[in-house]
């Protein structure tokens, strides 16, 4: 049987014999960590520690919290393996010379994001000088992308190695947000090949084990938009058992991969 230890209770509320620590008081229980085979939804702050330190496993993976930790480095990582499939994107640091030259090149309206946001929040569209200029003071850095031309967008839920779940976000009545948590409406409806074939190869390619992914649909061309490692459940029914099925299914098999492959050590 398995030996899991937890730092989230709300993401593991339904798994069987975990044994939840708050995550502050992780170095009370040191002994137990090491014993445990994995480290299952630790806060950023303790990755170094249980990665490195301890030579732990974790869920999710290193990548997908080093991937999905903020929209800059998520961004680039885009930006090198699927740049016909991310939205242009520009990322400067705040100065006076490179807010004068984003303007000078964006072509209105654009998108404009704080990094280290999420749940629609810190995503603001820029339709004029005033809309920058107020989102040029609340950011630390500049990251702009281009407008798409979209009245919805797709959440695909990918854990351990497939897809569990997959619907539609429908725009809020405010516009622009898609965001269940900003107003936008759920819709079950065909989920576009194109759009499962990318989220598929990202997965795989970067090794993101737990993540909701964004994709925006122009035509038939698929736009990854954004990863979210921690992603909510609203308005699908049963989603969140189906979740918790595929983690212990994915850990399971992790865990017997791993048995297997110290006793070919020893033979």
């Amino acid at each position: 049987m398995m030996n899991l230890i937890s730092f989230n209770a709300l993401r593991t509320l339904h798994l069987p014999n975990v044994r939840y620590i708050k995550p502050e008081h992780m170095y009370g229980h040191l002994e137990e960590i090491r014993a445990a085979d994995f480290v299952l939804f630790p806060e950023y702050w303790q990755i170094n520690a249980l990665v490195h330190g301890l030579h732990k496993p974790i869920f999710p993976s290193l990548e997908t919290y080093m991937i999905g930790h903020d929209k800059v480095e998520m961004t680039r990582t885009f930006m090198t393996i699927i740049p016909a499939n991310h939205p242009y994107t520009e990322i400067r640091p705040n100065t006076q010379n490179e807010a004068d030259y984003l303007w000078s090149i964006m072509p209105t309206p654009f998108v404009a994001k704080i990094p280290r946001s999420s749940m629609g929040q810190g995503v603001y569209l820029i339709d004029s000088l005033v809309d920058w200029r107020q989102y040029c003071e609340r950011s630390s850095v500049l990251y702009v992308q281009e407008y798409l031309p979209i009245d919805r967008d797709l959440r695909i839920v990918w854990v351990g190695g497939k897809v569990i779940a997959g619907y539609w976000r429908l725009q809020a009545e405010k516009g622009f947000y898609n965001n269940i948590s900003q107003g936008g409406q759920v819709e079950i409806a065909l989920v576009p090949k194109e759009a499962l074939d990318l989220v598929e190869y990202v997965a795989h390619h970067l090794n993101i084990d737990h993540a909701g992914f964004d994709v925006a649909m122009v035509g038939s061309q698929a736009y990854l938009i954004e990863i979210n490692r921690i992603f909510g459940n609203q308005g699908i029914v049963d989603l969140q058992q189906a979740v918790d099925n595929e983690i212990l299914s994915y850990l399971n098999t992790q865990y017997l991969n791993h048995q297997i492959l110290e006793l070919n050590q020893l033979a």
